[in-house]
């Protein structure tokens, strides 16, 4: 439970740091996306899923 609390704080420090460096360049890429059918930002949720659970499970088996 520690790891799953400490990832969600993780991906709020990710989060913020893009609003702090690149404001601009987020909503600009925010406008953009609107352009994006919804099939196609669901299929990239997807990639990153799996690419995320990938890294997970790289970095508990191969590496610890």
């Amino acid at each position: 439970m520690v790891d799953f609390i400490t990832a969600i704080g993780m991906v709020f420090v990710i989060e913020g740091l893009l609003y702090v460096i690149a404001p601009y360049r987020l909503k600009s890429m925010m406008a953009m996306m609107e352009k994006i059918p919804p099939e196609t930002l669901r299929n990239l949720g997807v990639f990153a899923v799996a690419l995320g659970v990938f890294i997970v499970w790289v970095a508990r088996s191969l590496l610890s």
